[in-house]
């Protein structure tokens, strides 16, 4: 596979997310955070958008964001349970494992992504990490596990003027969870788990500022 392509592809994807504002419809408004969603154009289900002002500077934001093997998301993000590294591609571009958890009381079993991921920084300070969907040789299906598929995703820090301790991240979800899980569990499951990813986030960098 050209991981290099795919995954500059999904820089570009990610970034006209942030700059298209139409179609989105507010599903969830929780303490300063806001998800909204729109239809996929990538699978028959929807992106989902959160947005926040985060109080902490881009770089300790990024610190508890980071896609790295024993990196902090795992620590303080309740829907990672691990993280590997299959293939260091480039400096910027890994192809990675991510195992979550079971969720919704059960209903949802544990599941595993691989996924190709670019991060990228941009000239104005911007740091993001943009993944999405890939296979790979050494990565087949396990058993225990239902592989889902995770569309364009990721999140984009970005520094606000005059404002260097605070934030503005966005995050986009866009995943196809797989197995055979009703459309309503699916659709209620994600503006919850991501208002909890901002506010899981929040504690993480609270605790960063304390060391």
């Amino acid at each position: 596979m050209d991981y290099q392509n795919t995954a500059n592809a999904v820089g570009d994807c990610l970034l006209s997310y942030t700059k298209d504002e139409s179609g989105w419809k507010v599903c969830k408004k929780s303490n300063d955070v806001i998800v909204s969603w729109r239809p996929s154009t990538e699978f028959p289900g929807n992106v989902y958008k959160g947005e926040s002002v985060v109080k902490g500077s881009p770089e300790k934001v990024w610190e508890c964001l980071k896609p790295v093997p024993n990196g902090l998301r795992v620590k303080w993000d309740n829907n990672v349970k691990k993280f590997e590294l299959v293939e260091q591609v480039t400096e910027n571009i890994t192809v990675c494992r991510t195992v979550t958890p079971s969720a919704a009381m059960g209903i949802i079993a544990p599941r595993d992504f691989v996924d190709v991921i670019l991060v990228k920084q941009y000239e104005d300070g911007t740091i993001t990490s943009n993944a999405t969907h890939v296979s790979h040789p050494s990565c087949p299906p396990q058993s225990g596990y239902v592989r889902g598929f995770n569309h364009p995703c990721g999140c984009i820090c970005v520094p606000i003027s005059g404002e260097p301790n605070k934030t503005q991240l966005f995050s986009f979800f866009q995943t196809d969870l797989g197995g055979f899980l009703p459309r309503s569990v699916v659709d209620s499951f994600f503006p919850s788990s991501m208002v909890e990813f901002y506010s899981n986030l929040a504690k993480a960098i609270k605790s960063l500022k304390d060391h």
